[in-house]
C-alpha cells in the first residue's frame, strides 16, 4: 500500500554518492516512460535542476536522455519509482524538508501545455546506519493507522526500511481471529519475517483478572491464560512475552494471582524458551514494592524465564499534554506525568532487565526529545554493556501517520546517540 504523499515516508535514505527518494505517480493514470521529463529536488534550501537526477523505473535506472529514449518501461500507478540525487556524503542523519517538481509530458493534450509539473512537498527522516544495540518497533507505534492505511506487510516493511531488525506485537491487538489464527496466517507471519529481515521480539498480552463481574480469575485460570499466549508466542516465534496482569491500586500494584499464576508456567516458559517480562510502567518506578516484588521472585526462584521489562516512561521529565483523557478532574492521567526515576537506579536493575520499550511523546524537528532524556538513558546503558532490544513506542498524537514519522525521528536520535557515545 502506497502513502497518500507523493514523496513517500519508505525510500529516503543515503546510498553511495548521493541519497535517493522514493515517489508514487502523481497522475490520475500510469505512463510511458518516455513521457517523464525530470524533476527539480530541492532539500532544506539546496536544488538540484531537473536533469541531473537518476530514475530507477520497475527495477531498470535511467539518465533523464535515456528515459526519453525508453520504449518499455511504465511508471504505473500502483508502483513506486525511486529517484537518486548526487551529493557527496550524502544527507546528514536527522529531518529534512524536501520539495519535489515533478515534470510529465501528456500526449494528448497541445503541444504548448503537454508539459505538466507536479509539486509536493514533505518532511523526511535520514536514519543513520549505525548501532551496535538491538532497534525493534512496537506495532502499537502506528496505532489508528494500523489495518486501516497499513497491512501487516507495510509495517514490516517500514520497519524494515529504517534499519531496525525487530518487531513486537500485540496479542490480542494484531493477531487476526486472535487467540486461534488461521494456520495460512502464521505462515504468512514467517513469511513475512523472512522476507524483511525481522525478528520477533516481544509479544504483548494481558492476564484480564477482572474478567468478571462479580469474581477474579483464579491462579489456575490467570495460568491457562498465560499458557495460551506463551504457546502462541512460540508459534509466531518470539522470545519474551510480557504479561500485563490487572492492578489493584493507582501504583499499578499486579493483582496478587499474578505470583502463583507465573510460578505455574515457569516449567513451560523453559520447554518453549521463553522469557516472561512484568513491565514497569510510570507511575510505577523502579524503586518500588512492585519492581521489588519482581526482583524477589527472580532470586527466590532462579529461573532464567522471568525478567523485566523496562517501559521508559518512567525517565519522563515533563509533562505530557498531548490530548489523552484526563482522571478524576486532573489536567492528565499520571502515566503523562513526569516521574524522572535517575540513571542510578536502572544501572541497578539492567542485569535483571530483558527488554526496552524506548517509550516517548514526540521528537522535534531538530531531534530533541521533549519529555525522555535519552542522552541520558544511553549513556547509562553504554556504561553497564547492555546490548539488549530498544523497541521504539510511539504513544503521542494519533493524526495518521504522525507515528511512522516519530518513529524514524526517534530511530534517528538514538543511533546518532549511540555513534557519539
Amino acid at each position: 500500500m502506497l502513502d497518500r504523499d507523493i514523496i513517500q515516508n519508505r525510500g529516503f535514505r543515503n546510498v553511495n554518492g548521493g541519497f535517493e527518494l522514493r515517489l508514487r505517480n502523481p497522475n490520475y493514470r500510469g505512463i510511458a516512460a518516455s513521457l517523464l521529463d525530470g524533476i527539480d529536488v530541492v532539500v532544506d534550501g539546496e536544488k538540484w535542476e531537473y536533469d541531473v537526477p537518476r530514475w530507477t523505473v520497475q527495477g531498470r535506472t535511467f539518465s533523464l536522455a535515456e528515459l526519453r529514449e525508453s520504449t518499455d518501461a511504465r511508471w504505473q500507478l500502483d508502483e513506486t519509482v525511486t529517484v537518486f540525487v548526487p551529493k557527496p556524503g550524502g544527507l546528514a542523519p536527522g529531518v529534512h524538508d524536501v520539495d519535489v517538481a515533478i515534470y510529465l509530458r501528456r500526449p494528448y493534450f497541445p503541444p504548448f501545455v503537454s508539459r505538466s509539473v507536479f509539486r509536493a512537498s514533505a518532511q523526511r527522516v535520514i536514519v543513520p546506519d549505525t548501532g551496535a544495540f538491538h532497534y525493534g518497533v512496537s506495532l502499537y507505534s502506528y496505532s489508528g493507522d494500523m489495518y486501516t492505511s497499513m497491512s501487516l506487510e507495510d509495517a514490516c516493511a517500514e520497519i524494515s526500511d529504517m534499519g531496525a531488525t525487530g518487531i513486537e506485537i500485540l496479542g490480542e491487538g494484531n493477531i487476526p481471529s486472535y487467540p486461534a489464527p488461521a494456520p495460512q496466517w502464521i505462515d504468512h507471519w514467517h513469511d513475512l519475517l523472512n522476507r524483511y529481515g525481522l525478528t520477533a521480539t516481544n509479544y504483548g498480552s494481558w492476564v484480564d483478572t477482572a474478567m468478571w463481574l462479580e469474581r477474579d480469575l483464579t491462579a489456575l485460570e490467570a495460568a491457562d491464560q498465560l499458557k495460551l499466549d506463551m504457546r502462541l508466542a512460540a508459534r509466531l516465534g518470539f522470545s519474551s512475552i510480557r504479561p500485563k496482569f490487572g492492578v489493584v491500586d493507582g501504583d499499578l500494584t499486579p493483582h496478587p494471582v499474578w505470583r502463583e499464576a507465573v510460578s505455574r508456567v515457569l516449567d513451560l516458559a523453559q520447554e518453549l524458551d521463553l522469557v516472561i517480562c512484568p513491565e514497569i510502567h510510570s507511575p510505577t518506578p523502579i524503586n518500588h514494592p512492585v519492581t521489588q516484588g519482581y526482583l524477589d521472585f527472580i532470586e527466590s526462584t532462579g529461573t532464567r524465564h522471568f525478567k523485566l521489562l523496562i517501559d521508559t516512561g518512567i525517565f519522563q521529565t515533563a509533562p505530557v499534554d498531548d490530548g489523552h483523557e484526563g482522571i478524576e478532574g486532573k489536567k492528565r492521567p499520571a502515566f503523562l506525568e513526569p516521574l524522572a526515576v535517575p540513571m542510578s537506579d536502572l544501572a541497578q536493575v539492567l542485569p535483571h532487565t530483558h527488554f526496552l520499550q524506548t517509550k516517548f511523546f514526540e521528537i522535534s524537528d531538530s531531534l530533541v526529545d521533549l519529555h525522555v532524556p535519552w542522552p541520558d538513558i544511553v549513556r547509562t546503558l553504554r556504561e553497564h554493556g547492555w546490548n539488549g532490544w530498544l523497541s521504539s513506542e510511539y504513544e503521542g498524537r494519533r493524526e495518521p501517520g504522525r507515528g511512522l514519522d516519530q518513529v524514524r525521528r526517534q530511530h534517528a536520535l538514538l543511533r546518532s546517540l549511540e555513534a557519539g557515545a
